[in-house]
């Protein structure tokens, strides 16, 4: 029944006009979550938002960590002004933030929760706990019982839930990487200084690595970072007042400086068009991991970093500790007290289990990925479900990694909503 009633809808008319007085329902209150909810209030769409205002910003980062993004590039998205990072600056009286201040994750994380109040509106606590199909969209079921129809359903949800430890760490936490076990993943960490005097293998390259293995260092933890690229990269300290003839040949963007990297965060729609090889080149390859120009001096010459390096197995010793065993230019072992993995997240929608199997099956795959498909506007392969941030990265490209395309994608998913355009 589910499948003819899908098939018989007629995507045409609006949703505004298909859905009755049912939400639409936001699943997310990060910055891409509250951003789609600012929009969509603004336009008048009656609208429930779920989740923790800011919450992974606030979990799932340790105790001193900085944005490696610039304040130009860390603005949240409501259609009208006084929304951006520098209002809240002003508004709180703070002095303003500028390329060459590193911005703290508790400031983000206070401007998310004043942006909330003044452009989201109401958000809900209660986890989301079931989305599948109904007679007039979705329905929707919560922690505490409520059931309730959706007309349209946004996932928001960012990287909770993606993250992703390699296999061969597996069998050093088979019950999941944890703080408490011989494996954690950075995601799941407040505060590093729960390791002062142990010995901690940092597993990755990028700015999560460098800068945990900063912080456990400044706890009196002993880090040794293992980086599997021959050199670990650092971005560039700005220049504000850069020669016109600099800013020609490699000029300024959001997620940093160079032609590639203006096209990728100009135009993510033109992203959306390449042939499915082409984007996924660019998902991968666009931004490759690095460290922040500031977490330089609190690494070079102070952290221990082995490059070049591959860990080929991980056993538990008998101290209680771990064992790694180590391939690349330096070969050999490492013995250690934790290990704690800084390699990213696997986008998966196979991993959000809020969506009910059946309609994670009705969801058409990105090329190359096991991310959702998507419209010009955001749309996934099933109709009135759509997808935003780190999810929609394969299809738009790299900059729904980051604050940055919260703008785009807010505007996109409130404009179908409000209008009902069609799939183009």
């Amino acid at each position: 029944m589910t499948q003819s009633w899908s098939g018989q809808r007629d995507r045409r008319v609006p949703l505004a006009a298909r859905g009755g007085r049912s939400p639409v329902v936001v699943i997310g209150a990060g910055p891409y979550g509250l951003s789609v909810a600012a929009h969509l209030r603004a336009q008048g769409v009656r609208v429930r938002v779920f989740g923790e205002v800011m919450g992974s910003w606030r979990h799932a980062m340790a105790t001193g960590m900085f944005l490696k993004s610039t304040p130009d590039a860390t603005d949240l998205s409501a259609p009208v002004a006084g929304a951006t990072l520098a209002d809240y600056c002003r508004a709180r009286g703070q002095d303003e933030l500028t390329e060459l201040t590193p911005i703290p994750c508790t400031t983000f994380v206070a401007y998310g929760q004043w942006f909330a109040d003044r452009h989201a509106g109401e958000v809900e606590e209660p986890r989301v706990t079931s989305v599948e199909r109904g007679p007039a969209g979705f329905v929707v079921r919560v922690e505490g019982g409520e059931e309730f129809a959706a007309r349209a359903v946004v996932v928001a949800t960012g990287l909770s839930g993606l993250a992703h430890v390699p296999g061969q760490f597996h069998a050093l936490t088979p019950d999941g990487p944890h703080p408490d076990a011989l494996v954690s993943h950075t995601s799941q960490h407040q505060d590093l200084a729960r390791y002062a005097g142990q010995r901690v293998a940092v597993i990755g390259g990028g700015q999560s690595a460098l800068e945990s293995a900063a912080l456990l260092h400044e706890a009196r933890a002993i880090p040794t970072v293992l980086v599997r690229e021959n050199r670990v990269r650092w971005g560039e300290p700005p220049e504000p007042a850069r020669p016109l003839a600099r800013r020609v040949v490699s000029p300024s963007a959001a997620l940093g400086t160079g032609w590639s990297l203006l096209a990728v965060s100009r135009a993510p729609g033109a992203v959306r068009r390449l042939p499915a090889a082409a984007r996924m080149y660019l998902f991968r390859r666009a931004l490759g991991p690095s460290g922040g120009w500031w977490l330089r001096e609190r690494v070079e010459g102070i952290v221990p970093v082995r490059t070049g390096c591959h860990v080929d197995e991980a056993d538990a010793d008998r101290s209680g500790g771990a064992r790694l065993r180590l391939s690349g230019r330096e070969p050999g072992a490492l013995s250690v007290d934790h290990v704690l993995a800084a390699t990213g997240y696997r986008l998966d929608l196979e991993r959000l289990p809020f969506l009910s199997a059946s309609l994670r099956r009705e969801v058409r795959r990105a090329g190359g990925s096991a991310a959702p498909h998507l419209s010009t506007a955001f749309e996934s392969s099933v109709p009135g479900l759509y997808f935003t941030g780190s999810l929609a990265a394969p299809c738009f490209g790299p900059v729904m990694r980051f604050v940055a395309g919260t703008a785009f994608a807010a505007t996109r998913v409130s404009r179908h909503l409000t209008r009902g355009a069609a799939r183009l």
